[in-house]
């Protein structure tokens, strides 16, 4: 005989497993809102999971600017503009580049962090965040994961620009910070548990590592930076309390700035993009 069985979600205030029908958790009696750490729910908030809300946000921010930069670079005259990049287009899109940097250009530390030079690259970065972005969501609930984001991409943009002067793009400082926030969750749990997520993302982190040493044009630095970035945010943040504490909405609005301080980045860049490339 099947039994059928609801599905289940971790609370996010206890870390209890419940189902997903649940509306106040049997084992803290916290009420569970639409969508992790009490932020109210967007405009697609019906049609995407609310474990990965802000994965599939980011996901769909990183494809779109890709398809600009595609068709950027094609009217400018690369035939193979779909499966690779040319750097000028990246650095009129907000690319990280030393010259700008040191020009007073601070918005590149995060706008490159939604740029990829090719199509290998923006598909096995999406594949990654995909699965990472939304156990980091689940873990830490949608406000923190949004800052450990956020801080690894500038951390990780930071280290490589002090380590190297060539451009550089990509999702991968911030899937970083996050693979930094699920080894900071390990090493805060004095469980069982804790110790096998522990185990599992230092492998990830020491993979990401070794495939950057193998591969050419890899920026290991901003993996590096990514990731100190990243466990440094979670491991003071830890997980989510109760949901009208001042200790959550202090993270809550920290999640806002992180959202106010990318859209003014792409500002910045907008306005940049506008007066350079006429």
């Amino acid at each position: 005989m099947m039994v059928l069985m609801d599905p289940r979600r971790m609370c996010p205030h206890c870390r209890a497993f419940i189902t997903v029908k649940d509306r106040v958790c049997p084992y803290c009696n916290e009420s569970l809102a639409p969508k992790q750490s009490g932020d109210s729910p967007g405009m697609f908030a019906g049609f995407i999971p609310h474990v990965r809300f802000n994965t599939m946000i980011i996901l769909l921010i990183n494809f779109g600017l890709y398809m600009a930069t595609v068709l950027f670079s094609m009217n400018a005259g690369n035939e193979k503009a779909f499966l690779d990049i040319d750097p000028r287009t990246l650095v009129d899109f907000g690319a990280k580049f030393n010259p700008y940097l040191a020009a007073g250009q601070w918005w590149r530390l995060v706008t490159a962090g939604f740029l990829h030079g090719g199509i290998l690259h923006i598909l096995m970065n999406s594949w990654v965040l995909f699965d990472l972005g939304a156990q980091v969501e689940e873990f830490y609930g949608a406000s923190r994961m949004l800052v450990v984001y956020f801080v690894g991409t500038v951390v990780g943009f930071y280290a490589s620009a002090w380590w190297s002067p060539a451009v550089s793009v990509g999702a991968s400082a911030g899937i970083c910070g996050l693979i930094g926030a699920m080894i900071a969750f390990g090493t805060h749990s004095r469980t069982g548990m804790g110790a096998a997520i522990r185990s599992m993302y230092i492998r990830w982190a020491v993979y990401v590592l070794l495939f950057g040493l193998l591969t050419q044009f890899t920026d290991n630095a901003a993996h590096i930076g990514g990731l100190a970035g990243g466990f440094g945010v979670a491991y003071i943040a830890g997980t989510p309390g109760p949901q009208r504490s001042l200790r959550e909405q202090i993270w809550r609005a920290a999640g806002w700035l992180c959202i106010l301080t990318t859209a003014f980045c792409f500002l910045k860049m907008y306005l940049w993009f506008r007066l350079n490339t006429r």
